[in-house]
């Protein structure tokens, strides 16, 4: 009998085990999603109106915010792309525009708050707006993304090439690092092969008055060396002739960001008169990659979570209803 007990005691703490084991399991399972930053009302603010210079006609125009943001987010991202996508664009542009008007005062040399230039702010493009872009902007209302109660800096560009870059690193930010600004993974593949993998090359002369323009003569391009390399990898200094240093991301404005799509470079060769870069990716790759954000709204993730896979320890901040 003693026996026959022992083994009965012994088979329910076996499946008392189990029982807690499963137990653990299903409720780690059911844990939210960590990556959301926190969300909190700030306020009943009204939603404000804008003056927007619209540099096609050179007029300037008082629009609602959220009209504005729907033709940015039209004007940024294809609009056909996934609506949670679309909504992560409009609450990061809705952040960048409220943040320049906070800082800076908008386009103070337009006597704007925003500007249609994409030089000089944000693309836009109304035409381009469809119903998925109106949800987004809508389901997003007056959200902003904010760091210690401001707005946040938040930048953003086509593809990261499989990883973010730091500020300093991609923009040669001469600020203090933004903490919530860290290279971390992006899942890029959807984006097209010419974004994926690319080579681009200039004449000697482009890359000579490039550095000219920063005061550095030289009578010839005889080698170019990448120097020095950021936390994601990208280029962050450049060598000329084995001793004359340039900035990457510089390098890369000087010679047209169209045309060098990144410093996310495998190779930098010097062929006959031509200087032929190689690399990845397309963009500064600072904050959010459009095409990293398009393939995490195809994973299900929503707006929030996307937000927060680019920009660490963030909250969102619902400024008007």
């Amino acid at each position: 009998m003693k026996i026959k007990s022992r083994k009965i005691l012994i088979m329910l703490s076996v499946l008392l085990t189990l029982m807690l084991v499963l137990t653990a399991c299903s409720n780690q399972q059911k844990k939210p999603d960590q990556s959301a930053p926190p969300q909190k009302q700030a306020g009943q603010g009204a939603e404000p109106n804008i003056t927007v210079y619209m540099h096609e006609t050179g007029e300037k125009k008082t629009m609602k915010m959220e009209e504005y943001i729907a033709g940015v987010v039209a004007g940024e991202m294809k609009s056909e792309w996934p609506v949670e996508a679309l909504a992560a664009q409009a609450i990061i542009a809705r952040t960048f525009t409220i943040q320049a008007m906070e800082e800076k005062g908008g386009v103070p040399e337009r006597g704007t708050q925003a500007s249609t230039d994409i030089k000089e702010f944000q693309a836009y493009n109304a035409k381009e707006i469809n119903d998925n872009v109106k949800k987004a902007v809508q389901m997003t209302r007056g959200m902003v993304i904010t760091y210690n109660g401001k707005p946040a800096q938040t930048w953003f560009h086509a593809s990261a090439g499989g990883k973010t870059a730091t500020a300093k690193e991609g923009l040669d930010y001469k600020k203090e690092e933004p903490p919530y600004i860290q290279s971390v993974q992006s899942p890029d593949d959807l984006a097209p092969d010419d974004v994926k993998s690319w080579k681009a090359s200039f004449s000697k002369k482009q890359v000579m008055d490039v550095l000219a323009k920063q005061g550095k003569q030289v009578n010839s391009i005889d080698s170019i060396e990448i120097g020095q390399k950021g936390p994601s990898g990208r280029a962050t200094m450049l060598v000329i002739n084995k001793n004359i240093q340039v900035s990457g991301p510089e390098m890369r404005i000087g010679l047209g960001s169209t045309e060098l799509k990144s410093m996310l470079l495998d190779s930098v060769t010097v062929e006959g008169d031509k200087v032929i870069f190689a690399g990845k990716g397309y963009g500064h790759g600072v904050g959010m990659s459009q095409w990293g954000a398009n393939k995490l709204a195809a994973m299900g993730k929503k707006p929030e979570e996307i937000v927060g896979h680019y920009f660490k320890g963030v909250t969102i901040e619902k400024r008007w209803n």
